[in-house]
């Protein structure tokens, strides 16, 4: 299944010392799927090589208003001709100053003026300088121009001192650009989603559990959130940042896990069961640390967890179901009688030796309709691609239903 709801933005560069970091932006965006135009102005040039840029995006870079390569030597309104955003990063104090007032005398505050598409900026400065009553009076006033204000943060500065105006990471912006972009495919709907694994102690100190990053569920609610959802997450044990507007509930075990479903699924429109929940938990877990012997073997009973999708799945009036099957072997045979067997809309389906721990992912979707395969790509990119195919079913489903 390709994604056609692939996005193109200008990646503005100006001349500040975080121009370095536009390198790993132009990376971060089309690990997204957005296509990226680099232009930069002259001082930025002398911060970064058009060189990086041209390698990094696979187009030509442009700082030259005047540049004859370029359809009537029109730059200003060409490159930004069809694109779905504006996005500078660094933007100096002195660009922000720019654009505030209209003024316009190189290619890429020209671009910005001319510009036909939504205007996002990441500040980059010292900290007097984004605290100056100027910056705050030309900052204002973009906002109540529309344009989208991304950071700065707070953090050591080249200057070496410590304050507000450091620009954001490139893995903050190029997230924030994407769901900045994304289809509200699922404004209105409550969607609750699981993720990462559980932790199911043996002793005080030992357990079991499994291998599950949380990645990929942790994009799952990401990609809900861009689509204008209201999120609520409930996560085993990860190493990962809260998405950014998520409702989120931490837990350990499958039943920790359990508990939590329950008591959010009722509000639920949509459940997305991305978690890798534990089969078994050990029947009785011992009350102090285990002590090791030469000479005993140690015996565990285990006893199923409860079944989290089919217990959602199986309510009298169910939310719209997603489950997760990671299979390392007869990955269509199984997924599909999983799908049949818990009853639910949709079973999104992978091979376990080359997703866990990765940072991309190759799913297969598994609906009434047969099996749509999509092609590798990170797991925010299919993430975007699943959130749109559940928003399909999910809105036929709801139509269907009023027949």
């Amino acid at each position: 299944m390709a994604d056609s709801s692939r996005k193109s933005v200008v990646l503005g560069i100006t001349g500040g010392i975080a121009a370095y970091k536009a390198a790993q932006l132009t990376r971060d965006l089309q690990r997204h799927g957005i296509d990226v135009q680099v232009v930069m102005t002259e001082a930025a040039r002398g911060m970064v090589t058009p060189a990086t840029f041209q390698a990094l995006s696979g187009k030509p870079v442009y700082s030259d208003m005047w540049d004859a390569s370029i359809p009537d030597s029109m730059g200003h309104i060409e490159l930004s001709r069809g694109k779905d955003a504006v996005v500078v990063a660094p933007a100096t104090a002195d660009f922000i100053a720019k654009i505030a007032n209209g003024l316009a005398d190189d290619l890429l505050s020209t671009l910005c003026l001319a510009r036909e598409c939504p205007l996002i900026i990441a500040p980059a400065m010292n900290r007097q300088m984004w605290q100056s009553p100027a910056t705050r009076r030309n900052v204002e006033r973009l906002l109540r121009d529309g344009v989208a204000i991304l950071g700065p943060a707070s953090g050591d500065q080249a200057c070496g001192e410590v304050g507000m105006g450091r620009m954001l990471e490139a893995a903050e912006i190029a997230e924030a650009v994407a769901g900045f972009l994304a289809p509200k495919l699922l404004r209105g709907t409550r969607v609750l989603i699981t993720a990462g694994p559980t932790f199911e102690p043996i002793d005080t100190v030992r357990g079991i559990t499994n291998l599950s990053s949380g990645k990929m569920g942790y994009a799952v609610a990401r990609a809900a959130l861009d689509a204008g959802a209201e999120v609520t997450l409930v996560s085993g044990p990860v190493n990962l940042p809260a998405p950014a507007g998520a409702e989120v509930r931490r837990v350990e075990t499958a039943a920790d896990m359990f508990e939590a479903v329950k008591r959010n699924v009722a509000r639920a429109n949509i459940y997305i069961g991305v978690a890798a929940v534990a089969d078994y938990r050990v029947d009785k877990p011992r009350r102090h640390k285990i002590k090791k012997t030469d000479r005993e073997q140690l015996n565990l009973r285990l006893v199923p967890n409860p079944d989290i999708l089919g217990w959602v799945a199986g309510r009298p009036k169910p939310p719209f179901c997603v489950g997760f099957a990671a299979e390392s072997r007869n990955l269509d045979a199984y997924a599909e009688e999983k799908r049949r067997r818990k009853k639910v809309s949709l079973m999104v389906a992978n091979l376990a030796q080359q997703a866990i721990g990765a940072d991309d992912n190759e799913v297969t979707l598994f609906d009434d309709k047969g099996s749509h395969k999509l092609p590798r790509a990170s797991k925010d990119v299919v993430a975007r691609q699943l959130i749109a195919h559940i928003a399909k079913i999910y809105k036929n489903k709801k139509v269907s239903s009023k027949r």
